[in-house]
């Protein structure tokens, strides 16, 4: 299975979810994700997954989430436009963003990713 795990290094979490894959011996890529955000089509295959609600994708605690004020305007925004947001700016992605050749996360649960991987 190919893993590619978009993480920010100075992030905790993310740190924890490289330590789950690397304890159950998976091979994975890392990508820094404030300099290389998702695709549009990784994007748009993670929405997909959480079925639609854009919200789950954002970095929602996030500096520049709070300083663009998206709370108020991601409701207004097609789903183009806040993909395309998501797609320029790294630091509004939720970490870690982990995507499998046919599944994928967002944000480090121990739970969901022991499900979606095996448990160790």
């Amino acid at each position: 299975m190919k893993l590619r795990l978009y993480a920010y290094a100075g992030c905790d979490t993310c740190r924890r979810a490289k330590k789950f894959l690397e304890a159950r011996g998976l091979a994975f890529d890392v990508i820094p994700i404030r300099e290389q955000p998702p695709t549009l089509a990784e994007l748009k295959r993670m929405l997909a997954l959480y079925g639609g609600d854009l919200r789950r994708l954002f970095n929602t605690s996030g500096g520049d989430y709070k300083a663009m004020k998206l709370a108020e305007r991601l409701p207004k925004l097609t789903v183009e436009e806040a993909l395309a947001l998501l797609a320029a700016n790294g630091n509004l992605v939720k970490r870690p963003f982990l995507l499998t050749d046919k599944s994928g996360l967002v944000g480090f649960k121990e739970a969901e990713w022991e499900k979606l991987l095996g448990a160790k």
